[in-house]
């Protein structure tokens, strides 16, 4: 997975669902989720102990397809906080909505997973933050 890939990915989606979402403040979920809210990404917040709930003033689903379904949206990335055996489960769901892009965040991979997704025309990334590179993308420093 390249950088050119990843920034790709960063320039051109409007819509990121982040799957396993916290509603704790200090979480990295939480904290990713509020740092692409303020850089002008649509976030979808997804996860299925917390629906019903607000997260960073957004409504949370319970899946990716309640997500979709409720508010019109199509997904561009779904950026994964679940545990990498969780992985399969979530493309499929990502699969059913025709999402663009599965990422799975720092020390999340799954390489049987990935196949599968690039085999059905999503893009993969793994191992990697969405914060951490689109701050490397735009030259952000805080």
């Amino acid at each position: 997975m390249s950088d050119v890939l990843i920034d790709h990915l960063l320039n051109t989606a409007k819509t990121i669902a982040i799957v396993g979402i916290s509603n704790k403040p200090e979480r990295d979920s939480y904290k990713v989720a509020e740092y692409l809210q303020k850089h002008g990404y649509r976030i979808l917040a997804v996860n299925p102990l917390q629906a019903g709930n607000s997260i960073l003033g957004l409504q949370c689903y319970p899946t990716l397809a309640v997500a979709q379904q409720e508010t019109g949206l199509s997904i561009d990335i779904v950026d994964c906080f679940r545990k990498s055996e969780d992985i399969p489960a979530i493309l499929t769901d990502a699969m059913a909505v025709k999402a663009a892009a599965l990422w799975m965040q720092l020390g999340i991979s799954n390489e049987t997973a990935a196949i599968e997704a690039r085999a059905a025309g999503l893009e993969v990334v793994m191992d990697k933050c969405t914060k951490i590179e689109h701050k490397r993308l735009h030259n952000i420093v805080e």
